[in-house]
């Protein structure tokens, strides 16, 4: 993968900067121009602790003046998450509550329209959007393992076997969503439309990777995963069904009809094994369970809202 196309001054010139690495690397602007501007200048800073880019130099992980840009875009990120979120209803953590939290969600669904209404034409460019996660899928959660609690960090270990194929590189998720595009034409490498990802898009993606890379945030990205996967499994039969009817290869649908099953299981063991043991070993991170919990699905309300915007559509 190399650096996309910049969106503003901010990344225009940061991208330039991170080519310049490990030559000094020269001041940068202050504040970007707009939300796109912001958001993927955000996500290449933390892309740079994935697996990086092919025109940039490894050092640039760590560069200090990108370094302070991420921190920056990181705050003005999260205080804008915290201002949308409620605060905790329970005022500690119950995976019941929880379950029930995600179960009442009445945000609008993607996967429904899928299911019934969408053109092939939309069901490609919301596959394309979504590739910009499924393609790393699971690697943001992979950063809490050690940030946690004896209890919780063996049942993310066990939920995170599942995600990686249990030890089969063939069934790894990323590499079955991966499979699916490249049997329906479409590009199935990182990153490869970047270009193309809405503000919304790369700012779902930014707020995983900041909770990951946090280790304060370590609740959030526990509660985060855990109504991600509690939110996953009926939508996923939906969007099977919808690319069924659209023709769509089965490589593709099976991607899906494999998160029917596994992510009922995981939404249990998210939210009991990892979410509830991490509360009662580490009492301090129950609101951040929460914070994480609400930050997903308003997130994904966002994404819906803005893509069926795109579509003129009413849903």
């Amino acid at each position: 993968m190399i650096l996309p196309k910049p969106r503003g001054e901010l990344s225009a010139a940061l991208f330039e900067a991170l080519r310049s690495v490990p030559e000094r690397t020269p001041p940068l602007p202050q504040f970007a121009d707009d939300a796109a501007d912001a958001a993927l200048s955000l996500w290449v800073l933390h892309e740079l602790s994935y697996r990086g880019f092919e025109d940039v130099d490894d050092e640039a992980e760590w560069d200090l003046v990108a370094l302070g840009v991420r921190r920056t875009l990181e705050r003005e990120l999260e205080q804008r998450l915290r201002d949308r979120w409620p605060g905790n209803p329970a005022g500690g953590y119950d995976p019941d509550e929880l379950l029930a939290f995600v179960e009442a969600d009445d945000g609008p669904s993607l996967s429904s329209y899928i299911q019934k209404k969408a053109t092939r034409e939309e069901t490609l460019e919301l596959l394309r959007q979504r590739s910009v996660y499924h393609l790393k899928e699971a690697d943001p959660s992979a950063w809490t393992v050690p940030r946690l609690p004896v209890r919780a960090q063996a049942a993310l270990v066990e939920l995170q076997f599942d995600e990686y194929g249990d030890g089969d590189p063939n069934r790894l998720h990323s590499h079955l969503f991966a499979r699916g595009l490249d049997a329906e034409g479409l590009r199935s490498e990182r990153g490869a439309y970047i270009d193309e990802a809405t503000p919304e898009t790369l700012e779902m993606n930014n707020a995983m990777s900041l909770f990951g890379l946090h280790r304060r945030l370590r609740g959030a990205a526990m509660g985060h995963l855990a109504a991600f996967e509690a939110s996953s499994s009926l939508p996923s039969r939906k969007m099977a069904q919808g690319l069924e009817r659209l023709g769509f290869n089965d490589q593709l649908v099976g991607y899906y009809t494999e998160h029917v099953e596994a992510d009922a299981v995981h939404e249990q063991l998210a939210a009991r094994d990892i979410c509830g043991t991490l509360a009662e070993d580490d009492p301090g991170q129950a609101d951040g369970i929460w914070f994480g919990a609400f930050t997903c699905l308003d997130l994904e309300a966002r994404f819906a809202r803005s893509m069926f915007e795109r579509w003129g559509s009413q849903e």
